[in-house]
Formats: C-alpha cells, structure tokens, sequence
C-alpha cells in the first residue's frame, strides 16, 4: 500500500510538472498532503511537515543571504571586469563561452558542493550570458552537467554515503572509477561543445566591442576602494566555501552583512537593494520550503522505505550478473525518484547484498550506483534543493530544464559505464 502510494505520488508529481499542467509548487505540497491523507497518515501531518521544513530550513537560509550577497555583487559590477576579459577572449563566440562554462563548473565544483557550485558560477557567468543573448537554459544545463560528474568526488554526498552504507573506503569505491570520471569530464566538455555549437548556430559570433558600460570604466577613488573590498570579501568568500571553515549559511550571512557595510551602509540603500531582488529570495525559498513538505511526508510515512523494498524485489535471479550495469543505467533516472538517503542507505545495501549472494563484488554495486545515482542525476532532481537553486539563480523553469538537460546527463553515465566496463570497476556478467 505505502510502495503503491509512493509511486503513484512520484508519478503525478513527475507528470504534471514535466506537462506544465501543475506549477512546481502546487506539485511538491498539494500531492503528497493527498498522499498523507490517502495513507491514513491525517493525525501525524503537521509533525511530517514541521520535521521536513526544519530539515531544509539550513539550505533556506543560506539561500536567502546567498542570492541577496550575489545580487548585491552583480549590482556593484565585481563580475564586469571578468566579463570583458571573457569577452575578448571569446570575441563573442558562444561556442567558447559554453565550453568555458562546463570547464569552469568542473573547477568550482571540486569543492564537492552542488550549492556553492551553482551559486559561484552562476552568478559569475549570467551576466555574459546576457550580454551575449544566450539562453538561460544553456547556461543551467551546461553548468548542471559539470557539477553532476564532479559529485563523484569522495568527499561529495553520494560517494560519501556508498563508502558509509558498505563500510567501505575511498581506494575500495572511488579510485576504480577514476577513469571513467575523467571520461565523463571530457564527455562534458564534448556536449558543452554540440550545445554551444548550436547557440553559435542560432545567434552567430558577435562583434561587441565597446559595449562596456560607461560607469564600470569612469570610476572615482572610493568606486575602486569598494572594487577591491568586494573582490577580496568574494575571494575570501570562495576560499571559506571549498576549504568548509563553517556552514554555508554562517558564511553567507557574515558576508552579505560586510557587504552591506561596504556598498550600502545606509538604511534606504539597503532597502532598495530589498525591493529591487527580494521577489529572488521569495521564489527561490519557497520552492526550497516546498521541496522540504515533499520530502518530509514521503519519508515520514514510510512510502521512500517501502518504495525501495518494492524496487529490489522485482529483480529476478537470472539478472543478477547484470546487477551492477543494471544498477549504473538506472541511476540518473531514480534520481528523479528517490533521495540520497533513501537510495544509498535503503536501495543500494539491498542491491549489494543481492550481488554478493549472486557470487559477485558488492562494491561494484556501490560503483555502479555512482555512475549515475545523485551525481549526474541530482542537478535536475526535484527532491535536492540545489536543484532549486540552479533553476532560480538561473531563472528557469523546472520543467524545461529537466527536458533539456536529461538526454546529455544520461550520456555522462552511458559514457562512464561504458569506461567503467572496460576498466573493470563494474563487471557485465557473473
């Protein structure tokens, strides 16, 4: 009853945001209330809610601060001069400029951090994006295909609980897939290419030489004092972020109030910086909220859990030499299905110990849902909430992105198992 309930609330959730029928909203809090009630889950609604908002309220905060000091940035031009010298470089090739994205993404994302990556590069690179008319689609997707195959790094969410679920190490579950990791970079930066090749296609390699705005260039003293004090409170920002000094909303709140002090020290200046991108911070947030309804009802009822009973029990005897491949290939798609938590920790174990009765290696199974679980999959997926930040920095709509993001994202992990197979840290056959 719970697996059938769960499905069932995947599958509409799914289906009408990907229809467009149902806002993503609407989709997250209405369906599963529906499902809570369906289950006779009535009486306990309120703690289910009240526990999956207390679970994401870290990541709300930290979003709020997040997008106000990076919109606050964006407004005093501390990207401008990256901007120029991208466009030079470039010479308005957005061939170049999406190639660049993904190799930029690759480095920003070694921090392990689908969040800070998406804020970092995001905010750096939408303003060229803009400047250039490039789509904002390509701009989340090339970004989401960089940071989903850098999330196979140890210290990474998925990586981190394979190895915690097995009772395994790095060099047992990572070091294997090394190189179909780098094979999956340079499958990223091949598809950064086909897409920018057709953003090339449709606005051709502009010529935007001295369109530098007049107030980046005419500046006072006190315009380059605040120049370098927001350039070296961003750096000191970033190096805080990959080294993990504190939690990401500590570190977001105490810059955003230094940035403050610097740009707008007064009351009316920082209430126009409110007004002008608090509608930001509110459509990014809620969402954040409403992801946490979601994922708060269908773990407190037990419909992730017996979702995950119902999956292993459906694979058949003559498929376990098969299992790892099997387990690879449905990663990135179940990451539309289950979380983290319920996949490592309910999903994968099972999958683990059905390969080793099999006669086969149960991290290969860890292996394999690396490949693809959370880590290609999780840019898109709506039950993580850096997914949200992506769509809302960039400002697209979920849907979309998850249309034109999919196909490339399922390349990374055909592209990687492939890899995988021929180095053998997963195995074909038993």
């Amino acid at each position: 009853m719970l697996a059938l309930a769960g499905f069932l609330t995947i599958g509409v959730f799914l289906a009408g945001v990907l229809s467009r029928r149902v806002s993503v909203l609407l989709a997250l809090t209405v369906v599963p209330v529906l499902a809570a009630l369906a289950v006779g889950a009535a009486p306990r609604l309120g703690e289910l809610i009240g526990k999956g908002l207390t679970t994401v309220a870290p990541v709300a905060i930290m979003i709020t601060f997040a997008v106000l000091y990076f919109c606050l940035m964006i407004d005093a031009g501390l990207f401008d001069p990256a901007v120029r010298r991208i466009l030079r470089w470039a010479k308005g090739d957005p061939l170049k400029i999406t190639v660049g994205t993904a190799a930029l993404t690759v480095l920003v994302a070694l921090d392990g951090d689908g969040a800070s990556t998406f804020l970092i590069t995001v905010s750096a690179l939408l303003p060229l994006y803009q400047r250039l008319g490039m789509r904002r689609l390509v701009l989340a997707g090339v970004v989401a295909l960089g940071a989903g195959v850098m999330n196979l790094v140890p210290w990474g969410g998925p990586t981190a609980r394979a190895m915690a679920a097995l009772n395994a190490d790095s060099g047992r579950i990572f070091l294997p897939l090394l190189p179909a990791m780098l094979a999956g970079i340079a499958w990223v930066l091949l598809a950064a290419w086909l897409i920018g090749r057709a953003e090339r296609k449709r606005i051709g390699v502009l010529d935007l030489e001295g369109e530098i705005p007049a107030a980046i260039v005419e500046r006072t003293r006190a315009d380059r004092v605040r120049s370098w004090a927001n350039v070296v409170l961003t750096l000191a920002l970033v190096a805080a972020l990959l080294a993990q000094v504190a939690k990401l909303e500590v570190l977001f709140v105490g810059a955003f109030v230094l940035a403050l002090l610097v740009n707008r020290p007064k009351w009316s200046q920082q209430q126009e910086l409110f007004e002008r991108h608090g509608h930001n911070v509110v459509l990014v947030t809620t969402m954040i909220f409403a992801a946490g309804v979601f994922t708060g009802i269908l773990s407190g009822t037990g419909m992730i859990e017996a979702m995950a009973r119902a999956l292993v029990s459906v694979v058949p005897d003559w498929a376990g030499g098969a299992l790892p491949v099997l387990t690879a290939l449905t990663g990135m798609p179940l990451s539309l299905v289950f979380t983290p938590d319920a996949y490592y920790f309910g999903v994968m174990p099972v999958l683990a110990e059905t390969s080793a009765a099999l006669g086969g290696d149960p991290a290969e199974v860890a292996r394999a849902a690396l490949l693809g679980q959370m880590t290609t999959g999780f840019p898109l997926s709506p039950l993580t909430a850096s997914t949200f930040i992506l769509v809302g920095m960039a400002g697209v709509d979920l849907g979309e992105h998850q249309r034109f993001v999919f196909k490339w994202a399922f390349g990374t992990t055909v592209v990687m198992t492939a890899v995988a197979l021929v180095t053998g840290a997963i195995q074909g056959s038993a």
